[in-house]
């Protein structure tokens, strides 16, 4: 290791920073990752697991009563299952899994201290490279009272609760509000939701969050939209907000999911880097200044946890001597409501078409409301290629998989029309959307 302590150290021990670790540890690398937390980080205990835990019971309850069957939500048990699936907030499990692949564990905030020096607890530690993970933070939005607020949730109270709130005001309609919308209200409570564009889901494209409101509304969840909330505050027991047209909104419980914030670490300055408002700037190959890396949500690039395992692979590689830059043409986004939304690619283009779900026989076999109505999907193209696709319905996330492929491989839409799709399967959607996409393109 030529005198350094490490060949890589990694701050950041959260689900791109473990991914890289292992990846530079499984090439023969010594390896150690810093984390001022639980290593595992924020989508092991407070975000990706915990909310996609407390959405299965309501889910499959409701699939349940649509297949002409019965059931009903065990609040209690769905609690402990949440909390059996994080692992009761202990990262032991974690503290193995590093420890059988040699990456040692260093516990405390990492500060940069010069290129390939890196403090924690006032100890130096030197390595060769250094890659940084150090994640986000929630934003609260400037509503006047919002700040001074006890109790405010975010993602973290809201995954992590311990009751199921009478009704919980929900500010922003992204993929946390969308989620924790559902989950609440199928466990049991009312929800109201605000949101200042005009669909959920602002960043996906429009007619998808359209497709996903109504099915929320039709879930019973009120849905504000195309409106802020102008001041917060507490009256008794509840919170209350009001909106830009005067309503006021009451709940016992408010979650504040607008948007998240990278987090640089300290010292960025003892290596010549600037963050800027959007994260540390990277190049293609993800490096972000002498003998320093960045991945994950601190790149700002996508705030997506797959995304940050790739960054971690992509730089991984860089540093086991095989040079690859990242590519973010198809990132798939998948918010898992039922029914699930997800999307990949660009959001518009010259030709597109749209099919219904009703259409694939795997509907007839599932539930009577996807055979009705509910469910598409939407292929956009150049002409030759696909270049962005988006769908609602049942694993949409998997199924869109297929498209998320022909993007990132550029597969010309003859090929793609050439693939025998299974019977039944949700993935059929594709046959009628690729005869549709090309008779238009012919037209």
């Amino acid at each position: 290791m030529n005198g350094y302590d490490y060949d890589v150290i990694v701050l950041g021990a959260g689900s791109p920073g473990e991914h890289c670790a292992g990846e530079l540890a499984g090439g023969g690398l010594k390896v150690a990752v810093v984390e001022r937390e639980l290593a595992g980080g924020e989508c092991s205990y407070y975000a990706c697991i915990p909310s996609k835990t407390l959405l299965r019971p309501g889910e499959a309850v409701h699939g349940a009563i649509e297949a002409a069957a019965t059931a009903q939500v065990d609040v209690e048990a769905a609690l402990a299952y949440r909390d059996f699936m994080v692992s009761n907030y202990s990262d032991a499990g974690q503290e193995r899994w590093l420890a059988d692949n040699g990456i040692d564990l260093i516990r405390g905030t990492g500060r940069l201290a010069g290129p390939g020096v890196v403090e924690v607890a006032g100890r130096r530690y030197t390595a060769r490279d250094v890659v940084l993970a150090t994640g986000s933070d929630p934003v609260t939005p400037p509503v006047p009272g919002l700040r001074e607020l006890d109790g405010v949730w975010s993602n973290r109270e809201v995954t992590g609760m311990k009751a199921v709130p009478r009704r919980l005001l929900i500010l922003g309609g992204g993929p946390v509000g969308a989620e924790m919308a559902q989950a609440v209200h199928r466990l049991g409570g009312e929800v109201a939701l605000v949101e200042g564009a005009d669909h959920v889901l602002a960043r996906e494209p429009k007619p998808l969050g359209d497709a996903l409101g109504e099915e929320l509304r039709r879930d019973g969840i009120e849905l504000n939209l195309g409106i802020h909330a102008t001041a917060a505050r507490r009256d008794g027991d509840d919170y209350v907000l009001t909106l830009g047209d005067g309503r006021e909104l009451r709940g016992d419980r408010v979650l504040v999911c607008t948007g998240r914030r990278p987090r640089p670490p300290e010292g960025l300055d003892t290596v010549g880097v600037t963050a800027g408002p959007h994260g540390v700037p990277v190049d293609a190959h993800l490096r972000a200044g002498e003998r320093l890396w960045a991945i994950g949500d601190v790149t700002g690039i996508r705030l997506l946890t797959h995304v940050g395992k790739y960054q971690g692979a992509v730089v991984a590689s860089n540093l086991l001597g095989e040079p690859r830059e990242a590519h973010y043409e198809a990132i798939p986004d998948v918010i898992y409501t039922d029914p699930e939304a997800a999307a990949v690619g660009a959001s518009e283009a010259p030709f597109s078409a749209t099919v219904p779900l009703s259409e694939v026989a795997r509907t007839a076999t599932y539930t009577h409301a996807y055979a009705e109505s509910k469910g598409f999907m939407t292929l956009l193209s150049d002409g030759e290629r696909l270049t962005g696709a988006y769908a609602l319905g049942p694993g949409a996330g998997e199924w869109l998989q297929q498209a998320t492929l022909a993007i990132r491989a550029r597969i010309p839409l003859d090929v793609l029309r050439d693939v025998i799709q299974p019977f039944p399967t949700f993935s059929e959607i594709y046959v009628a959307a690729l005869k549709a996409l090309r008779a238009q393109i012919k037209a």
